[in-house]
């Protein structure tokens, strides 16, 4: 790790002031140029640490960055993952509060619900589905602390931002017909995603690497070293596969999964 601990801890605070002001803050690895992998993880930790303190739940994680076009262009070869906590869960077809949120966008994913404890190293696809209780439908509602684009440099944010700002995650909504993780081909499950009533993006859940089982899997495997498991009751986001549908105040979106049913949200 190339930061400090003081470091570390800095960036959380900033990252927390920028989400309770709605004021991004400039891009991390402009400030701190050295930053790795390992740094961003352990700013990201140390934001959600600081907002269970603050009264928050942890729920789940999500998982992004797991399409090959995605990584290729940030030059990274594995996906990245993000916390899950009880105020980003909001209903399907209620109302998102614009107002606490800075610049938001929309995925469409396949969220796993846990049923048993599922702990790495060496888990498998097939470990992922015995141990999903039902897979759901889901928006992801994404949004961001930390600049896009430095005004001053041009510079544009790199994985190391995006990790430590949870993944850029800011919101989940759940809904359709939960699905047993054995009776459909989950690669085949598919969506048409709308805003304000327009088609804006359709897709494939084989798009997240070729089975969205193999992204919770590698998940399971990536937080085995720090003793941690996807737990019992837990929500896995499996990652997107659409591009991030840009949205303002006044917007509805909704994803059509077909015979999966349909999930929806209003920005108000």
């Amino acid at each position: 790790m190339a930061l400090s601990k003081d470091d570390i801890r800095a960036a959380a605070e900033r990252l927390d002031g920028a989400e309770k002001t709605r004021k991004q803050i400039r891009q991390l690895s402009l400030e701190y140029p050295r930053i790795t992998l390992e740094d961003a993880y352990a700013i990201q930790k140390a934001w959600v640490e600081m907002k269970v303190a603050q009264g928050r739940v942890v729920k789940g994680h999500k998982i992004g960055l797991t399409s090959k076009a995605m990584q290729s262009a940030l030059n990274i070869d594995e996906p990245d993952s993000g916390i899950l906590l009880d105020d980003m869960f909001f209903a399907d077809g209620g109302l998102v509060p614009s107002d606490r949120f800075i610049a938001t966008r929309v995925e469409a994913e396949l969220a796993f619900v846990m049923k048993h404890r599922l702990a790495g190293p060496n888990c498998t696809l097939f470990d992922v589905l015995n141990a999903t209780d039902f897979v759901v439908p889901a928006l992801e509602i994404l949004d961001t602390r930390v600049e896009r684009v430095d005004p001053e440099t041009k510079a544009t944010r790199k994985i190391f931002d995006t990790i430590a700002d949870n993944a850029a995650n800011a919101g989940i909504v759940l809904g359709g017909r939960p699905i047993r993780p054995l009776d459909a081909d989950l690669r085949w499950i598919g969506a048409l995603c709308f805003r304000n009533g327009q088609l804006e993006e359709t897709g494939l859940a084989a798009g997240v690497l070729n089975h969205p089982a193999t992204a919770v899997a590698w998940l399971a495997n990536k937080i085995a070293p720090n003793g941690l498991a996807l737990e019992a009751g837990q929500v896995v986001l499996a990652g997107s596969f659409i591009r991030p549908i840009e949205t303002r105040k006044g917007d509805t979106i909704q994803a059509d999964y077909g015979p999966y049913g349909s999930v929806s949200c209003h920005f108000a």
